[in-house]
């Protein structure tokens, strides 16, 4: 594959990182944070990020299985972050390709639809369970993880940015 212009040739990612940041960003939406509707959905960030990047270390099953434990902690309808993390991601893997040719914030404005799908899916199977409508608030989340999109890429691709064999000789 040709790189864009301006784009640097990436060490792989380690796999004890890969898991080490889902494990990080699942239990920071573990935290009780309350009925706050608007809160941004990290894991689902981070799920679409490793997914657009390394697609074959993390996939539907890993999302699958986050989506249950996030059910189980929140007591929510069982199943409801599961099939929305499971959309999302097989969306995601969908345009993995495409996406990587764009620039982080264009990225972002390009994942902005999963976001919101993985979110209408979530309030579609809260009202089908009989709860009320949560408010448009609801609509300040997708909105929040496309915003936080650049720093998580930043983050997540800062230790594939490295040199492989440091030397004092060579300055790459």
């Amino acid at each position: 594959m040709i790189l864009p212009r301006g784009r640097a040739l990436l060490l792989p990612a380690s796999p004890g990182f890969i898991w080490g940041s889902l494990v990080v960003a699942l239990m920071l939406g573990l935290l009780p944070l309350g009925r706050l509707v608007w809160v941004p959905d990290l894991l689902a960030v981070v799920l679409v990020f490793w997914n657009i990047h390394q697609p074959r270390r993390v996939g539907l099953t890993a999302a699958f299985l986050f989506g249950l434990a996030l059910d189980v902690h929140q007591a929510s309808l069982l199943g409801q972050h599961a099939l929305a993390y499971s959309v999302l991601i097989y969306f995601a893997i969908m345009v993995h390709r495409r996406v990587q040719w764009f620039s982080v914030p264009a990225q972002a404005l390009q994942l902005l639809p999963l976001f919101a799908l993985a979110h209408a899916i979530t309030i579609v199977l809260r009202l089908i369970g009989g709860a009320v409508f949560p408010g448009w608030q609801v609509l300040l989340a997708p909105l929040l993880e496309v915003a936080l999109w650049p720093i998580v890429s930043w983050l997540l691709l800062a230790p594939q940015r490295r040199a492989p064999n440091p030397d004092a000789n060579r300055p790459l």
